[in-house]
């Protein structure tokens, strides 16, 4: 039943998302905002630019991604939904297991992907060359699904605790550093000439290696905060 499940968790994510567009929309929104104020506040010149814009786009990104993250399963647990979708995935620990992964992989297609889209505009706004901004985009597709997962694992760590988003931002986001570094470490490398396939190793070991284990965590979490 473990597919069933997952289509359905993930069906139903989008399918809200489509009817509250200004909500969905928000991280997109703020995500476009923050990266534009810094070309005003510290100047127009290229070279400045082109400096800080791995760093920067890579920081609103985690940013972006933080604030959508911490109503993932607050709103279904409110209205009893949460426990419907554990308890149609069967009996067990592993009845948790695709509702975790649908939620961290509709918060992606909400929010990361989007981010990879309009990746190459502010690499255009920041003065990137081509490849840089090649880079950008795929250090992007990287490493937002491991943000998307660390964000569903904290935000299922928090689930009923009041004051629960201050607390999922000092739990994940000081684990979502190795992936910010790497990211924007690629880009940077690859603007300054030198191989970034050391960064592009390590940012899919990262992601491989988040990929397997929280899933399984987060889907513990939500067995405990259910029960």
């Amino acid at each position: 039943m473990t597919a069933p499940v997952f289509s359905a968790v993930l069906g139903r994510d989008l399918r809200l998302a489509a009817r509250r567009r200004v909500d969905a929309l928000l991280p997109l929104a703020f995500f476009a905002v923050a990266v534009s104020l810094f070309p005003l506040g510290v100047g127009p010149e290229p070279n400045t630019l082109r400096q800080i814009a791995p760093g920067v786009l890579w920081v609103c990104a985690l940013l972006a991604a933080m604030l959508s993250v911490t109503q993932l399963f607050a709103t279904d647990q409110a209205d009893g939904s949460l426990e419907q979708m554990m308890l149609a995935g069967g009996i067990g620990a592993a009845s948790a297991l695709p509702v975790a992964i649908a939620k961290a992989v509709s918060h992606w297609l909400l929010t990361g992907l989007p981010l990879v889209l309009i990746a190459p505009l502010f690499g255009v706004m920041f003065d990137l060359s081509g490849r840089s901004t090649v880079a950008l985009c795929a250090s992007l597709m990287l490493g937002t699904p491991i943000l998307s997962l660390l964000g569903s694992l904290g935000a299922a760590l928090t689930l009923g605790v009041r004051n629960g988003g201050v607390l999922l931002i000092l739990l994940i986001v000081p684990l979502c550093i190795p992936a910010l570094i790497f990211g924007s470490g690629a880009v940077s490398a690859v603007e300054s000439g030198s191989s970034a396939r050391g960064h592009f190793s390590l940012l899919g070991a990262l992601f491989i290696a988040t990929g397997l284990l929280a899933p399984l965590a987060t889907a513990a979490a939500l067995r405990i905060a259910t029960e």
